[in-house]
């Protein structure tokens, strides 16, 4: 029988501080160091538009994070986009941890099922209260709340239109501007 070493947050950490993970694209789920997949063109370009897009739309009520760590229980994982409470000094000692966090974005072009199946497993988990996926390949757009315990409960499948985040209700975000569809 094969008995694999789990991580902690702290271990983790530990690692980043003595320098043992330099150079390395990995992050930290479920205790496991999972290899970081290689960021192409789209997913940059779309990246970067959609952070934006959202800086310009929640402008004072949050920070928009792009591919920087959040804290969880056993992970540290970088959603490519993470709306966090403001302001940004919360921030200078430790990373966003899951009561900071209104919702996370994942932007998929390669990792469709990692991001539907692990991450998601995760996030619910850590009770973050909303999480999208934005499928590249199929132009659709994925919205995950209510978590409970190891997935969420309602999911939304999008590709046009408007749709509004569970915390900013108020703001109108257009799927088509957002991404550019």
């Amino acid at each position: 029988m094969v008995t694999l070493l789990k991580w902690t947050v702290p271990d983790y950490h530990h690692l980043i501080e003595q320098g043992l993970l330099d150079g390395k694209k990995v992050e930290l789920l479920d205790g496991d160091l999972v290899t970081m997949a290689p960021e192409g063109p789209l997913h940059s370009y779309t990246t970067t538009t959609v952070a934006d897009y959202l800086r310009q739309n929640l402008h004072g009520l949050a920070l928009v994070r792009e591919a920087h760590p959040i804290t969880l229980s056993q992970s540290e994982p970088e959603p490519d986009i993470a709306i966090v409470l403001a302001p940004q000094e919360r921030y200078k000692e430790r990373h966003p941890q899951a009561d900071d966090i209104f919702w996370l974005i994942e932007i998929a072009n390669s990792t469709q099922a990692y991001d539907l199946n692990d991450k998601k497993q995760i996030y619910a988990q850590e009770g973050i209260p909303e999480y999208w996926v934005a499928d590249l390949s199929k132009r659709q757009l994925f919205i995950f709340r209510a978590p409970d315990k190891e997935d969420y409960r309602l999911q939304q499948t999008h590709s046009e239109g408007i749709i509004r985040s569970q915390a900013f209700p108020e703001i109108k975000i257009s799927v088509q501007e957002m991404f550019h569809w």
